[in-house]
């Protein structure tokens, strides 16, 4: 027989765990964005500079090495930066559906012990 008090209990418990799970998101994703903006001021700065620094190289070497410098290290700084979003990304995924893994494994559970139901007969061929 179906139990109204146990089903309100469940729908309480399922709210509670996507209200917690879409506050950890958006903290995630407000991280990831905050992270990304400094990244963003952080590049455009070291530009600045460089391009000051540019201008004042004395020969067409001195301007060769610097910006070999300078697209060597901008290079080593993306990667990093994108790195470091990427695990960002993974934790929040992890985070995200944290709550839901014993839900889901018990789902499971209670499927792989129900009694499975006969498979028809496929016809012969003919």
């Amino acid at each position: 027989m179906f139990n109204f008090d146990d089903a309100n209990k469940k729908s309480k418990e399922a709210v509670d765990t996507a209200l917690r799970t879409y506050s950890e998101t958006a903290r995630g994703f407000q991280a990831i964005a905050t992270e990304a903006a400094e990244y963003s001021k952080k590049s455009f700065q070291d530009a600045v500079t460089h391009f000051e620094t540019l201008a004042g190289a004395k020969s067409f070497e001195a301007a060769f090495e610097l910006q070999t410098s300078y697209v060597k290290s901008a290079y080593e700084s993306f990667v990093s930066e994108t790195t470091k979003l990427g695990e960002m990304y993974a934790d929040l995924a992890k985070s995200a559906y944290k709550p839901y893994e014993a839900p889901i494994a018990a789902a499971a559970a209670a499927v792989a012990k129900s009694p499975k139901s006969p498979q028809p007969a496929t016809p012969a061929a003919a």
